[in-house]
């Protein structure tokens, strides 16, 4: 039986992945400085395996950030109440999902640097005129049956 990774071990997962791509660091840059395998990095960043606290706090030291970055928001467990909603939750990790990857990175870093509010809003436009409905996008489309 294959177990599914743990939400918050899926969560600091993808926030070192989200940092590691921030700094430019490949995953062996990051494996290099802490002395295992880029394999092993692959498998934190998936949340497969849990990173100990002593690792996560060689990582915060690598990635220049402290320890609780890794847990901003990180989903509510263990009847623990969270801060958020469950709506900000999904909305955060819809966020962090996003930042994880180059394009989104890359995106949110060439939109930063647009100094003139009027074409950070008209880029904005345009992106949203090229999207889908966010109603079509949050639910699956409908099967087509054969009949």
């Amino acid at each position: 039986m294959k177990q599914t990774p743990n939400p918050i071990d899926k969560h600091v997962g993808a926030r070192v992945r989200m940092r590691r791509i921030m700094l430019g660091f490949s995953q062996e840059k990051l494996a290099d400085s802490l002395g295992v395998t880029f394999q092993q990095v692959q498998k934190y960043e998936k949340g497969t395996n849990r990173i100990g606290a002593s690792r996560l706090q060689e990582i915060s030291k690598s990635l220049q950030v402290p320890p609780s970055f890794f847990f901003d928001g990180a989903p509510a467990t263990g009847g623990i109440p969270s801060e958020m909603g469950f709506r900000e939750e999904a909305a955060a990790a819809f966020v962090t999902d996003f930042l994880s990857t180059a394009e989104g990175l890359q995106l949110n870093k060439a939109f930063s640097r647009i100094q003139d509010v009027k074409v950070r809003r008209r880029v904005l436009e345009l992106v949203v005129s090229l999207a889908p409905p966010e109603e079509e996008y949050a639910t699956p489309a409908p099967e087509k049956s054969g009949v």
